[in-house]
Formats: structure tokens, C-alpha cells, sequence
């Protein structure tokens, strides 16, 4: 996913988060794909932004590479395999969580 876009885009019944992937250029990129093909079958539609800066990580509390915050909370550190990502993201659905809105 390129910075901007959005996953599920078509499906604008479905609520919309922000998630933000920390890390270097590679390894954010590794993580958006994993991401994406874990995700793109939830009820969801996801914005994707990057940050590369460290110290604006640090500031977040991302302490591994990489990382990805949906609305502000750390969900995944490192590289994780994409079933796991689903059940982390579906998990975190079942939250109290207010979507963002557009």
C-alpha cells in the first residue's frame, strides 16, 4: 500500500482507520503487504500513512521495526505472519472502538 491509500476504498459502507507503520522503507513496505493480504477480507477499510522518523516513533512508543498503530494503538511489532495479523486486527474489532470519521 503506498501512503494515502486505502485498503477496501470501494467498500465505503465500512468503517475507516487510521493505521500507521513505523519502521524503515523496507521493512514498512514488507509489513504493509502481510497487512493488506491479512486484512483486505474484514469489514474494514484502512488508511495507510509511514513514518520513518525514529524520534517521531520513539515519541508513539515503537521500541521495534517494524511496527503499525491503528488509531493511535500499537497492534503489531515486527514481522508477523499474516494469520496472526488477522487475529490481532480482528481482536482488536471487537473492542469498544470509534471509527474514524470521514
Amino acid at each position: 500500500m503506498e501512503e494515502g491509500e486505502t485498503l477496501n476504498a470501494s467498500h465505503t459502507e465500512y468503517p475507516l482507520y487510521k493505521a500507521t507503520l513505523y519502521g524503515s522503507k523496507v521493512s514498512t513496505a514488507k509489513l504493509s503487504k502481510r497487512v493488506s493480504c491479512a486484512i483486505k477480507a474484514l469489514p474494514i477499510r484502512v488508511i495507510f500513512h509511514y513514518e520513518y522518523d525514529t524520534l517521531q516513533a520513539l515519541e508513539k512508543g515503537v521500541t521495534k521495526e517494524p511496527t503499525m498503530s491503528l488509531h493511535n494503538e500499537i497492534l503489531i511489532e515486527g514481522l508477523m505472519q499474516a494469520e496472526d495479523i488477522t487475529k490481532v486486527v480482528e481482536s482488536y474489532l471487537t473492542k469498544d472502538i470509534i471509527p474514524l470519521k470521514q
